[in-house]
């Protein structure tokens, strides 16, 4: 018995585990060696102290017992029973490729889009360095990556990154990415460096995902420090996160989730980048959506305030809000009560998400999802687990949706 039955059910927010050489292995020689191996601290077998050298052996060593015990009788005897209760890099499919499909098998899910776990943060930084040919070069090595993984079933659909530091390049590597295999065209949700992101230059970007019609997307991980660290200045122990360990989201910084997406998508709209482009889609994933109504609200208010002053607002043929309906869609945390939120912004925006394999996605998001939609009928659910998802990926899914 899968996990989900009964109905079509796609996950707009999945991933990889990627293990400490993943983005070395792909990149070219030229930027290889200038990047480092990952780093895992926390509260598992993976934790690394001591001498770099050693810590790599203990690595090699812990992931091949990882292997062994992925294709061990053992491992597999409980794997449906255990598939939403196996986490991180203890998950069927989460780093060997060779066995998600197994794994969506028994999570009933028909595709899943993937993205990182570890890199999006790496890939923003990179891009905001001013090291253009690093920032390139470890994009192609996670573009590579991604791809490669995701061959392994077509139900799995890659995110991959395109930086867009340079104006006359952004285009160019969006090809790429497109010509690579791209399910989703991966951007960071906070500002580029040195200009904005709706800077007319980078409209050749949303051109090329709207003629593919492929989605451009936003996920958590890819913004630099969501809050001031100062804000971790209390006194008071560091409380572990969802991990076990101090290096992820806690309640404070978990705060901080909306603003970048918040402020980019905004930006966006007002500079009129949803009006030129009016069939390109936009998916924020893994950012939460408890905050839209209010935002779109406030989107409403600066709209009403500014539009007499500001000839871009009064150039638009929509409400922002309009354009948030027709264009973009978000991913509730199963924590959120996802019936609220369209209750207060319509069946259009919201989508289904597991976060598969990571902790922070839960145990049971099918029921946590299903209890908040309530009463809901039948074709609210349809497109929340469905429909809301294939409108975002657009040809993507076309073989998956006929």
């Amino acid at each position: 018995m899968a996990y989900s039955e009964g109905r079509t059910v796609h996950d707009a927010d999945a991933h990889i585990m990627e293990t400490p050489n993943w983005l070395q292995e792909h990149a070219d020689p030229a930027v290889r060696d200038r990047i480092k191996p990952l780093r895992y601290p926390g509260g598992n077998e993976l934790r690394q102290t001591g001498d770099p050298a050693e810590q790599q052996r203990d690595l090699e060593a812990a992931f091949e017992r990882l292997r062994r015990h992925h294709s061990s009788e053992e491992y597999r005897a409980n794997e449906a029973a255990e598939i939403m209760s196996r986490k991180n890099f203890a998950a069927t499919g989460s780093f060997m490729a060779e066995d998600r499909g197994r794994a969506l098998d028994l999570l009933g899910f028909s595709s899943q889009l993937v993205f990182n776990t570890f890199h999006n943060r790496r890939l923003r930084d990179w891009e905001h360095s001013g090291d253009l040919e690093l920032a390139v070069g470890a994009a192609r090595a996670h573009n590579r990556g991604m791809v490669e993984f995701c061959s392994a079933d077509p139900r799995l659909l890659p995110a991959l990154y395109v930086p867009l530091a340079d104006l006359e390049r952004a285009p160019v590597f969006a090809e790429e990415a497109l010509s690579m295999g791209a399910a989703a065209l991966l951007v960071a949700s906070g500002c580029p460096p040195g200009h904005s992101p709706s800077h007319v230059a980078l409209d050749r970007v949303w051109a090329i995902a709207q003629e593919a019609g492929i989605p451009v997307v936003f996920h958590v991980g890819g913004t630099g420090d969501l809050i001031d660290t100062n804000y971790f200045h209390n006194g008071l122990p560091v409380p572990p996160d969802f991990h076990g360990g101090e290096e992820n989201f806690r309640s404070v910084d978990y705060m901080g989730i909306p603003v970048p997406p918040a402020q980019t998508l905004a930006t966006m709209i007002f500079d009129g980048v949803m009006e030129r482009f009016p069939r390109l889609r936009i998916g924020v994933i893994e950012q939460g959506a408890i905050w839209v109504p209010s935002w779109t609200r406030q989107m409403e208010a600066a709209f009403e305030a500014f539009a007499r002053h500001e000839e871009r607002l009064r150039a638009l043929s929509m409400r922002p809000t309009e354009y948030v309906v027709r264009q973009v869609r978000f991913t509730p945390y199963p924590t959120e009560d996802v019936g609220w939120i369209i209750a207060q912004s319509g069946p259009d925006v919201c989508m289904f998400s597991s976060d598969y394999p990571h902790v922070e996605g839960g145990r049971k998001p099918l029921e946590r999802f299903e209890a908040s939609l309530g009463d809901a009928p039948e074709d609210v659910r349809r497109r929340f687990y469905c429909d809301n998802f294939l409108d975002l990926m657009g040809t993507a899914t076309s073989a998956l949706a006929a």
